[in-house]
């Protein structure tokens, strides 16, 4: 005897098609992201010389509107603290290091 196999149809694709970003609207994203980054960069900078010495490979994570940021040894930590303070705004998270990220490319 024969097993009856699954006649269901496998969906191909892109979900939600109406979803279309053109270039401009891509570069328009793209700009305001980086100039984000570079707000939040310029507090990161100010800091890091005094809070490498005493939190190195911390994180702290940085609301460039109040310019306040958070300092702990986890970045889920960090992260929910700011949150909790600063609900539904978008935050950047740096390693207190040399560099300000994690790892090697």
């Amino acid at each position: 005897m024969t097993e009856a196999k699954s006649a269901r149809a496998v969906r191909r694709g892109r979900i939600f098609p109406e979803i279309q970003w053109t270039e401009q609207h891509k570069a328009q994203w793209k700009a305001e992201r980086d100039e984000f980054k570079e707000r939040c960069q310029s507090i990161f900078e100010q800091v890091q010389p005094q809070l490498i010495k005493t939190h190195h490979n911390w994180y702290m994570a940085v609301e460039p509107e109040s310019g306040e940021y958070f300092v702990d040894q986890d970045a889920l930590v960090v992260a929910d603290k700011a949150h909790q303070k600063y609900p539904n705004t978008k935050l950047h998270v740096f390693r207190i290091n040399e560099t300000g990220v994690c790892g090697t490319i």
